[in-house]
This record gives structure tokens, C-alpha cells and sequence, in this order.
């Protein structure tokens, strides 16, 4: 069953500040099997509820912003904890040229509506976080994006399924790229899914 981020799921941050470098270590080890690069210079991580109980953590742990801080991570990070019938994506843009990373990202506008998830004759598009505007209306898109992908019952049962080649894709007209899901990562992915 899909667990959602509530406020009882926060830690006192002195409490958490004692826990932190083997939380930390944890998920790491865990981030693993749900990290994909997908060509050159985009990395997907797929979420889930304990990777954004620690990135609210770390935020408030860093911050220090207490009550009002707290409601504002939780408004920001629990709509990303996959429902039980969909991946959470967070995809990145990791260039670390500064001049390189600006070109790119200037003409990458819209991306976020050419991520999909396939197997087989099965196309799972992603469907932007929709907070706020990740692409200017310059045309420039932001360098991480927020992608849910929404799984019928039979797309869930094909992803578990051992034997189904998954492909994760990108198909925008100026970073078209594709790579096949190791299967460490479908694997652990597929434990998202009620």
C-alpha cells in the first residue's frame, strides 16, 4: 500500500541531526537501484517515500525554518511519493560547464512532455509536476524536472514481470535519447506499486 509524507512522519531535527551520516549512508546505498542516466547529460532518479522523507529532512536539518518550514516541505516534497500506481521522476540536468549547461537548457523547452516509459506496445508518458512553469516562456527549461507517470493495472503487471524489457525515453526534438532499465532498477521500481 503507497505511504504519504504527513507531519507526524517528521523527526525532531536534533533527534535526526544524531541519525543523520547513517540515514544519509542508507539512502544512498538505496538511490543505487533508482538512478538512470539517460544520454549524455540527464539523469533520472525515481522516488519514492524515503527518498522524500530524507530530502525533507535534509531541507529542514539545513534550514532550521521550524513549524512554517516543516508545512512547506511537506506541500513541496509529499506530492512526489509515488500513489501505488505511478513512478515519480525527478529529472536532472547535471552539466557542470555553466556557458555548456545554459545552451542546452535554452533549447530544451517543453521537455517535460517527451518522457515516457515503455514495454512492449505499452507507452507510459509522464505527466509534469505542475507547481510551477518549468519551461520560460523564452523557450529555456529548467534543469530538474518533476515527472509522474501514471500505470493502468495491466502496464503495472507487464513492469513487474521480469521478463519485460522497459525503456525509459526522452524525445525532444534537440536531446532525443533512450536506454533500457537495467533490471536492478526494475526491480527495485517495481516495489512502488501496490
Amino acid at each position: 500500500m503507497a505511504k504519504t509524507l504527513v507531519r507526524s512522519d517528521i523527526m525532531d531535527m536534533d533527534d535526526y541531526g544524531k541519525q543523520r551520516p547513517q540515514r544519509r549512508r542508507a539512502v544512498t546505498e538505496m538511490k543505487k537501484n533508482r538512478r538512470l542516466g539517460i544520454g549524455p547529460d540527464a539523469t533520472c532518479y525515481f522516488e519514492n517515500y524515503k527518498t522524500m522523507w530524507h530530502q525533507t529532512h535534509e531541507m529542514l536539518h539545513i534550514e532550521r525554518g521550524g513549524e512554517a518550514q516543516i508545512k512547506d516541505e511537506l506541500a513541496a516534497y509529499a506530492p512526489l511519493v509515488p500513489n501505488g500506481h505511478e513512478l515519480v521522476m525527478t529529472l536532472m540536468f547535471e552539466i557542470d560547464d555553466a556557458d555548456r549547461r545554459g545552451a542546452l537548457l535554452g533549447v530544451l523547452g517543453g521537455i517535460e512532455n517527451t518522457l515516457t516509459i515503455s514495454m512492449g506496445d505499452e507507452l507510459v508518458k509522464g505527466v509534469a509536476e505542475d507547481d510551477v512553469d518549468r519551461t520560460s516562456a523564452e523557450g529555456k527549461a529548467s534543469a530538474i524536472q518533476f515527472l509522474h507517470f501514471p500505470f493502468s493495472n495491466e502496464q503495472i503487471s507487464l513492469f513487474k514481470n521480469p521478463k519485460t524489457k522497459v525503456i525509459v525515453g526522452i524525445s525532444h526534438e534537440k536531446y532525443g535519447h533512450m536506454v533500457i532499465m537495467p533490471a536492478a532498477v526494475q526491480q527495485a521500481l517495481a516495489l512502488d506499486f501496490d
